[in-house]
């Protein structure tokens, strides 16, 4: 069974996240495909789809090769701070700040 989703079933909230997450310097491609079930291939082609062709370009050079949108080329010891105050993301469900 495959679990990818095609760009087509994606409402405008989703399509933002997306772009959203991909634009991130640390959020892997992995983690849109954990949360969205699109593969690296799909983001690039939602990004091509709904970006200006030279803003697409800017964002390809920038996340090409870069280790911390690959989880494969990402250092195995790489450790990161975590706020307390940022809001928990689970399968695309936020959690709400208490208080």
């Amino acid at each position: 069974m495959n679990d990818t989703k095609t760009i087509k079933q994606l409402d405008t909230k989703d399509t933002d996240r997306i772009m959203e997450m991909a634009w991130e310097d640390r959020t892997p491609f992995d983690a849109i495909q954990a949360q969205f079930g699109l593969t690296e291939k799909n983001v690039i082609d939602l990004m091509r789809r709904e970006m200006k062709l030279s803003s697409f370009k800017m964002w390809r050079a920038r996340v090409q090769g870069r280790h911390t949108k690959h989880t494969k080329l990402q250092e195995e010891t790489l450790t990161r701070f975590k706020s307390n105050l940022q809001r928990h993301i689970t399968l695309n469900k936020i959690s709400k700040r208490r208080g």
